[in-house]
């Protein structure tokens, strides 16, 4: 009769050990809608065990919000899996988690049912900022393409003329290291207007206008007559004196024909004459002949190799000038540019975004930054504030700024805090707990805090109180309105939003101080997530 017992017993704890098998746990049994529950399944199997976990889309009346992956832990020849999943419901009520199969090498396990309760978000309007009703602001009916385009068609309108001016100044930069001679240039020109094929494709007026350019610019800088500002008679009677002057031997053959493809070239130009083929070809052939004349008659000017020397140190200091005013005008063009780039961006930005948009993302925004950066979840004191800032929050020392009679009462106070009561964003975190344990009047605790703050420069100040509890149900009060704040320097007045929590612990105080610029957005959610992060420890447990 007692081996039966004794079989049976063993039988039975063998079932309970394969049921334990798979371990279920939860992180909270009560939870706010929406909120996630997290469900961990754990099991502890040899090396060659294969374990399936469930994937499914609802744990019973529960969603599965999110599938974590299996983490697996080695313990000597075992493994330990867990599997966790996030859950969540959107009515409040009391839910059961009901069993779920896990396959171990093919076997079935069932996991523990949980009974889990979604609480209602309770809406307190006492507990949010309350903010001026804003005007009404007209619909927009039509769409905002319009402003990309005009964006896009000003950057583009300034990159093509960035692009026509740097190819312009290239261009005589070119001109000017290419042609040592005017001969070279002119003949060159000369052969680069051929190629054009203006007249052949019945640009006559612009072929006869490029043509005598060419000449008068020659005769400008090679025999130094101002040929361009001339009438083609002035030129002409110009080239005459000239050529007498300086005893250039040049025929009437010569003169004449310059003057007949100018004559020629001035009716085409402002009489609408249509000349014939071969005379375009002709007197292209006749200005090249005259060009060619012109600078062999040019007199050779033999010099000294004192007058050699000047004139190379004339031309070296020239060149110098020449170099340096390119260079100031590649700079000025090179500033200007970026200058008209940064307005038409802006300009684009602040018509297609707003301005507050150009403000905060390209000038910056000191309260953004802060907002966007890595925050930090540290404790600080005695009794424990766990709370989550945009920066670590210092050490500060507060002892000279209360009263002798009050600091005779403290045991120990420790502060903490970011920025300072002038900055755009302030704040202290401080414990403090006294030498004799009282029951401590919270309302008193932040009269003195709006003492202090009025100490340091706060006029003007309203001040609103209510109840405030924890997430852990640790009740205290809450303490916010708005004060001015004079600048010294600019003796500008500057409205601040404030936020006073007070907790009263074992005869302790806790204490949170927020300031910020009122009508700051972000300012404003830096403070909620901060307040959202509250944690004390419960000095009552």
């Amino acid at each position: 009769m007692k081996i039966k017992l004794y079989l049976l017993l063993l039988l039975l704890s063998a079932t309970v050990f394969a049921q334990k098998q798979v371990q279920t746990s939860i992180d909270t049994t009560k939870n706010k809608i929406g909120a996630e529950f997290k469900l961990t399944l754990k099991t502890n199997v040899d090396t060659l065990s294969k374990v399936v976990f469930p994937n499914l889309r609802n744990f019973g009346p529960l969603e599965v919000i999110q599938s974590y992956p299996i983490d697996t832990i080695k313990k000597n020849d075992r493994y330990e899996l867990i599997k966790k999943y996030g859950l969540t419901q959107f009515d409040s009520g009391r839910y059961t988690i009901p069993s779920v199969k896990i396959l171990i090498n093919k076997k079935e396990f069932l996991s523990d049912s949980i009974q889990v309760e979604v609480a209602n978000v309770v809406v307190d309007t006492l507990k949010q900022k309350m903010y001026d009703i804003k005007d009404i602001v007209p619909a927009n009916e039509s769409s905002n393409w319009w402003k990309y385009l005009l964006g896009l068609v000003l950057i583009a309108g300034l990159g093509a003329f960035i692009y026509w001016y740097t190819k312009k100044r290239q261009k005589k930069t070119i001109e000017k290291e290419i042609y040592k001679t005017p001969i070279e240039k002119a003949t060159s020109l000369l052969n680069n207007l051929e190629k054009k094929e203006l007249w052949q494709h019945g640009e006559v007026k612009a072929y006869y206008s490029e043509l005598t350019d060419i000449v008068r610019n020659y005769i400008e800088e090679a025999i130094e007559i101002p040929a361009m500002e001339s009438t083609t008679s002035e030129l002409i009677e110009g080239l005459k004196m000239v050529s007498q002057k300086k005893k250039m031997n040049l025929s009437k053959d010569t003169f004449d024909n310059l003057l007949g493809v100018l004559k020629q070239a001035d009716l085409v130009k402002f009489a609408k004459s249509k000349p014939l083929d071969f005379e375009i070809t002709e007197d292209r052939k006749k200005l090249e002949r005259a060009i060619v004349t012109l600078d062999k008659a040019i007199p050779v000017v033999v010099e000294s190799d004192e007058e050699m020397l000047l004139n190379e140190m004339q031309r070296q200091e020239q060149l110098k000038r020449e170099l340096k005013k390119q260079r100031t005008k590649r700079i000025l063009i090179t500033v200007v540019s970026v200058f008209m780039l940064l307005f038409v961006t802006l300009t684009y930005f602040i018509a297609t975004k707003g301005f507050d948009y150009v403000k905060d993302n390209v000038i910056g925004h000191p309260s953004k930054e802060l907002l966007e950066g890595e925050w930090v979840k540290s404790e600080y004191g005695n009794p424990t504030v766990r709370i989550e800032t945009p920066k670590v929050l210092k050490r500060v020392d507060l002892s000279k700024s209360l009263p002798k009679e009050g600091m005779a009462l403290i045991k120990e106070m420790q502060s903490f805090a970011y920025g300072s009561f002038i900055d755009n964003f302030y704040i202290m975190v401080s414990t403090f707990s006294f030498k004799q344990e009282t029951q401590l009047d919270l309302s008193k605790s932040l009269e003195g805090s709006i003492q202090m703050m009025e100490s340091q420069g706060a006029q003007n100040m309203i001040v609103k109180q209510e109840e405030y509890e924890t997430k852990e149900g640790i009740k205290g009060i809450k303490g916010y309105g708005t004060f001015s704040k004079i600048n010294e320097i600019t003796k500008t007045s500057t409205k601040v939003y404030y936020e006073i929590l007070l907790f009263s612990q074992s005869g302790g105080l806790q204490q949170i101080i927020i300031l910020h610029e009122e009508g700051d957005e972000y300012a404003n959610q830096i403070s909620d997530r901060i307040m959202n992060s509250v944690e004390l420890e419960n000095t009552k447990q």
